[in-house]
């Protein structure tokens, strides 16, 4: 069975560090709690897909007004852990985001990739995404 929650205690935000290591291999797993609860006061939500009480997928999503698009569920992170990868819960997961970008009145479902991931490119056009922008980023 799979279940999808919010993840707001100290304990949930943890149970998300293995899968978004996957995807953001950088990240310090004794400050990822501070981090995310940080993202969190500035409107962050984090969101996990548990399988058989592990968490096997998660999001990380934010919603924004702006005069391109009105309002947008942004996806900060979508991730499948590498042994649930190509079972339909990234699908699941996307499926989720798209039906709370509905509720929150969004006009809108947006993210980045990275131009390397072309998997993860094939997944989102399969789910009925476009390639509408070039996102452009300048180091300081």
């Amino acid at each position: 069975m799979t279940t999808i929650a919010l993840a707001q205690s100290d304990d949930d935000i943890a149970r998300c560090f293995p899968v978004m290591r996957q995807l953001r291999p950088h990240l310090v797993e004794t400050e990822f709690v501070a981090t995310v609860k940080k993202q969190q006061a500035g409107g962050y939500v984090l969101v996990f897909l548990e399988k058989d009480a592990a968490v096997v997928a998660l999001a990380g999503f934010r919603l924004i007004d702006n005069l391109v698009g009105g309002r947008v569920l942004y996806v900060d992170d979508l991730v499948t852990s590498d042994a649930q990868r190509s079972s339909g819960l990234g699908t699941t997961m996307f499926d989720w985001l798209a039906a709370r970008a509905r509720e929150e009145g969004c006009t809108y479902l947006e993210l980045d990739c990275g131009v390397q991931r072309f998997d993860a490119h094939r997944f989102y056009l399969k789910n009925r995404m476009a390639i509408t922008a070039h996102h452009l980023a300048f180091r300081l």
